[in-house]
C-alpha cells in the first residue's frame, strides 16, 4: 500500500495571549495527523500561515525559519528511515522516531506476544503456553490479512483493532482439519491478548489500552457431569484390556478426588497423608493455580490407590498410578463410554464435574468444602462446575416437608 506523508508547521495562539503563538509541526501520515511543539514562540503578526515561516529577513527571523528547517529534515528522515527498514508506517511510529524513544514506542505486537510467551514460559502450565502460541499465531494471521504486513507497532494497537480481530476471529474459515472457532473459543484469544497488553501496559510501552472500551461476553456452556448411574456403569464395568481398565480406574479416581487430569499424573505416594481426623488424606498442589488442595480421601478413591500400590510403571515413574498422556486418556474414554453404553462425550475433566455434582453436592456437601477440595480461590468458579441436581432439590424440599409437619 502506497503511504502518504506531509509537513506543515503552524502557530497555535492561547486566549489569553492573543500577540504570541507556539509553533508547533503538524505531521500526516496516510490521512492521519499529530502536531508536535517546536517550543517555539512568535509574535503572530511575524508569522507567514501560508509557508509556514517567519516573516522578515532580521537575525531572529532567520535563526527561526532554519530551526523549522532542520525539523522538517528530522521528521522526512525519520520517515524515510521507517521506510527503508521495511518498519510499519503510521502516524505513531514517524513520531516515535522522530522523538527518538522507538526502542519502546516503536516495539510491534509480534515481538510483545514473543517477550510475553518467553517470559511465562516458566510460570505458566504446559497447556496455557500452547493457547497463547496459537493465540499468537492467529494474530499474525489476521494482520497479514488485514494489514498486508508481517506486524504492526503497539501504538496502532486501538479499539478498532479489537473489533476487526474479533470479527476475523468469529467469521474465519480454516482451510485444515481445525474446527471454526465459537463466540467462546474466539473471547479466550481475546482474553490472552488483552493479558498481553496490559503487560505492555505496565513496562509502559504502551500510553492507552485497546480494551478499555471492549468487553468480552463469554456465552454460558452447558458442563456435562456422569449421573449416579453412568458412574456405577463404569464403575461395574471390567476390562480385559490392561490400557482401558488403567484410563476407568484414572478417571473413577478423578471423579472421587475432583483432581484435574495433570495434577492426578503428578500424584506420588508421598501426597497420601493421615489428616487431622486420622484418615487418609490427599494433599498436592494444583499445577494450574498453584493452589494447596486438601482431599479426605473416600473409599472408592482409597482402593484404587492400594490396587496400584505396586504396580510396576508406576514404581518406575516414581508416580502413584502409571502415567497415560491426555490424548490418550480421552480417546481410551471415548471407547469406555461406548462399551457402557454412555451418549455423552466423556473426557477426563468430565471426572472433576461429576466430582462436584453427582459425587459431593448432591449427597449435601456444603459448597464452600467443594471448592476447597477443587482448589478455586472463589465460590464462583465451584458455581460453574457444580450443578445442583433436581434429585438433590426434591431431597432438600422432602426433608423440609417433614420439618414442617413435625413442627
Amino acid at each position: 500500500m502506497r503511504n502518504t506523508f506531509g509537513i506543515q508547521f503552524v502557530l497555535r495562539s492561547n486566549k489569553t495571549e492573543e500577540t504570541t503563538g507556539s509553533i508547533f509541526a503538524r505531521i500526516t501520515v496516510n490521512t492521519k495527523r499529530c502536531e508536535i511543539s517546536l517550543k517555539k514562540k512568535i509574535e503572530i503578526k511575524n508569522w507567514d500561515a501560508k509557508t509556514g515561516k517567519a516573516k522578515g529577513i532580521k537575525e531572529e527571523a532567520s535563526k527561526l525559519n532554519e530551526h523549522i528547517e532542520r525539523i522538517r529534515t528530522l521528521i522526512s528522515d525519520a520517515y524515510y528511515q521507517l521506510i527503508q527498514r521495511k518498519q510499519p508506517i503510521s502516524i505513531e511510529t514517524v513520531k516515535a522516531e522522530f522523538l527518538g524513544n522507538n526502542d519502546d514506542s516503536g516495539m510491534t505486537l509480534i515481538e510483545l506476544c514473543k517477550y510475553h510467551n518467553t517470559e511465562m514460559e516458566s510460570k505458566l502450565a504446559k497447556g496455557t503456553m500452547k493457547n497463547y502460541y496459537t493465540t499468537q499465531k492467529y494474530i499474525s494471521l489476521f494482520i497479514k490479512q488485514k494489514y498486508k504486513r508481517t506486524d504492526i507497532a503497539l501504538s496502532e494497537l486501538n479499539y478498532k483493532f479489537i473489533l476487526d480481530f474479533e470479527n476475523f476471529l468469529m467469521t474465519r474459515q480454516p482451510k485444515d482439519h481445525q474446527k471454526k472457532l465459537h463466540n467462546n473459543g474466539a473471547m479466550k484469544h481475546l482474553e490472552r491478548l488483552c493479558k498481553m497488553s496490559n503487560m505492555a501496559l505496565m513496562l509502559e510501552w504502551m500510553d492507552k489500552d485497546p480494551f478499555a472500551r471492549h468487553k468480552l461476553h463469554f456465552q454460558k456452556v452447558e458442563r456435562f457431569f456422569l449421573t449416579k448411574d453412568e458412574l456405577r456403569a463404569i464403575e461395574m464395568k471390567k476390562f480385559s484390556i490392561e490400557r482401558l481398565e488403567a484410563v476407568k480406574d484414572l478417571f473413577l479416581f478423578s471423579c472421587y478426588t475432583g483432581l484435574a487430569y495433570i495434577d492426578t499424573m503428578n500424584l506420588s505416594k508421598e501426597n497420601i497423608l493421615k489428616g487431622i481426623d486420622g484418615e487418609d488424606w490427599l494433599m498436592t498442589s494444583r499445577q494450574k493455580t498453584d493452589t494447596d488442595v486438601r482431599i479426605p480421601l473416600l473409599p472408592e478413591a482409597l482402593a484404587l490407590v492400594k490396587k496400584y500400590k505396586d504396580h510396576p510403571k508406576a514404581e518406575h515413574q516414581g508416580r502413584l498410578f502409571p502415567v497415560i498422556s491426555n490424548q490418550k486418556m480421552n480417546a481410551y474414554l471415548k471407547e469406555i463410554a461406548d462399551i457402557c453404553g454412555i451418549q455423552k462425550a466423556i473426557t477426563f475433566h468430565i471426572a472433576r464435574h461429576t466430582f462436584a455434582t453427582t459425587v459431593t453436592l448432591s449427597n449435601g456437601v456444603p459448597i464452600e468444602s467443594v471448592s476447597k477440595m477443587l482448589g478455586h480461590t472463589s465460590i464462583r468458579t465451584t458455581q460453574v462446575y457444580a450443578k445442583v441436581v433436581e434429585s438433590k432439590l426434591s431431597e432438600d424440599m422432602r426433608q423440609l416437608k417433614l420439618k414442617m409437619a413435625s413442627s
